[in-house]
């Protein structure tokens, strides 16, 4: 953890590095992450620290004790007169007082409040909140949280599962599309893709857009919507499959196949593709995601459909 804290402070030391998300998510993949970055960075400010106040140069400096820089420009000038020996110190001292600042500038970009955590599709995460609530994140999901507000989250795509702690006096809220959720102590999944939103409650309540008094979802209420429309289509679920997808399996009640293919594309990292014939076509059936990772054309006999390999991903069709 140490080499990889000292490996992000390299790069986000670099003026050029733009992968912010990459680096968020690498440190809320483990609390004590941002403990060791942040002991990196420490040194780093101790180092200049120490740098500026290190005495003016000494002529009559010991035999192989590099002169101490008032600062980075007398590093440079000296640097510029240079002397064989001196001149290459002076210039290493020059680039690690430019490092040194460069990172601290990276660092305090960094400790803004808001932060964006992203899955790439196949790929799951479990995000600690600060308040003790927790959230799933399936396979092509990209969430926006806040250091500030830690009862909040924003799901911009894909899919999660949200574990909240109880706290009636600061309830918990969830944007997603043009909607708002907001409960009090729940377990509850969320999805979002093409525009539509999708509610399944397991525990406890959710409210959805509460100043309008939309809905009132209990454990095993379902709630889907598009954005833009007004027909709010209500069911239920049985509860032991609301978030089933973070235990490796997905179960699909008369969806289209087109909505098959989306959602395993997802959530196994292989491209799925519905041929048009066939994409409207509605099934029905629950999937074991880790057999059909290494077996994609399992899936043919479950729907009644032929599952073949086009270059780098799959298509769905009929027989």
């Amino acid at each position: 953890m140490t080499d990889e804290a000292i490996a992000w402070a390299v790069k986000t030391g670099d003026p050029a590095f733009a992968d912010w998300d990459a680096f968020t998510a690498w440190l809320e993949g483990d609390p004590g992450r941002a403990r060791a970055y942040d002991r990196a960075m420490a040194a780093v400010a101790d180092a200049a620290e120490a740098g500026h106040a290190a005495p003016a140069v000494n002529d009559d400096a010991r035999p192989g004790e590099p002169p101490a820089p008032q600062d980075a420009a007398a590093a440079a000038a000296s640097a510029g007169a240079g002397a064989a020996g001196g001149g290459r110190r002076w210039r290493w001292l020059a680039l690690a007082a430019t490092v040194v600042l460069v990172a601290m500038v990276g660092f305090l970009q960094l400790r803004g409040s808001g932060y964006v955590v992203e899955t790439a599709p196949g790929e799951t995460m479990v995000v600690p909140l600060a308040d003790g609530s927790e959230i799933a994140l399936g396979g092509g999901t990209r969430i926006a949280l806040d250091r500030d507000r830690p009862r909040f989250a924003a799901l911009e795509q894909g899919r999660a599962l949200f574990t909240v702690r109880h706290d009636e006096s600061d309830p918990f809220t969830v944007t997603v599309g043009e909607h708002t959720l907001v409960d009090a102590g729940t377990v509850f999944d969320v999805a979002r893709a093409g525009g539509a939103t999708s509610v399944a409650v397991s525990e406890g309540v959710v409210l959805v857009n509460p100043a309008r008094k939309l809905a009132r979802l209990e454990p095993g209420d379902t709630l889907s919507v598009a954005d833009g429309g007004h027909d709010y289509r209500r069911g239920t679920a049985p509860i032991a499959r609301i978030g089933e997808w973070s235990t490796g399996h997905l179960t699909f009640d008369d969806a289209s196949l087109a909505e098959v293919a989306r959602e395993l594309s997802g959530s196994t990292g292989i491209a799925f593709t519905a041929a048009p014939a066939v994409a409207g076509r509605r099934a029905s059936g629950s999937v074991a995601l880790a057999p059909l990772a290494q077996d994609p054309a399992s899936l043919g006999p479950l729907f009644g459909v032929v599952v073949r390999r086009e270059g780098d991903g799959w298509t769905i069709d009929s027989r």
